[in-house]
């Protein structure tokens, strides 16, 4: 399997975030997320961690807190992203037992947590350490891979794994 091995030990990035768009703005964001999935579609396996990032990044940043789940094959090809919950501004209800019972109805090997921080802060909170740890103990005990659960910010991501959070 795959690993992404060329996470660095506190990995942000900066990515010269602006949270103001206009409605142009906007629909050409939503358009370059459609070609960016039809390209993940045709050639999916997530082989570097900056393309993981990428996709991640583009994928989850709001106003709003999203939270994703990249659902991957056993050579880490993307099954599905799913947004499994939209909250406020500082909170997104997540609930493990749904994240993983998903995994295993698409039959998934693998998963990458994702949301955002629409403060720009990715820094994770204890909620979200704890939620992960919830995660990770469903994986192991169901042989899933729980390879990292990346938060976005204003212009750059901080993965917990890197962070030796999990």
């Amino acid at each position: 399997m795959t690993q992404f091995s060329e996470q660095p030990a506190s990995f942000t990035q900066d990515r010269g975030f602006r949270s103001e768009l206009n409605a142009e703005e906007e629909a050409a964001i939503a358009a370059a997320r459609e070609i960016l999935f039809r390209h993940i579609s045709r050639n999916p396996v997530l082989t570097s961690w900056a393309a993981v990032v990428d996709y991640c990044s583009f994928s989850v940043r709001g106003d709003v807190e999203r939270f994703h789940v990249l659902y991957l094959d056993r050579k880490n090809r993307l099954i599905s992203d799913e947004r499994m919950g939209v909250g406020t501004v500082d909170h997104v209800p997540v609930y493990p037992r749904e994240v993983i019972k998903r995994a295993l109805i698409l039959g998934a090997s693998a998963l990458i947590l994702v949301h955002n921080h629409p403060s720009g802060d990715p820094t994770p909170s204890e909620a979200d350490l704890a939620m992960t740890k919830e995660v990770q103990k469903g994986c192991r005990f169901l042989g899933l891979t729980l390879h990292d659960h990346i938060i976005v910010g204003a212009g750059h991501e901080v993965s917990l794994r890197g962070l030796g959070k999990m």
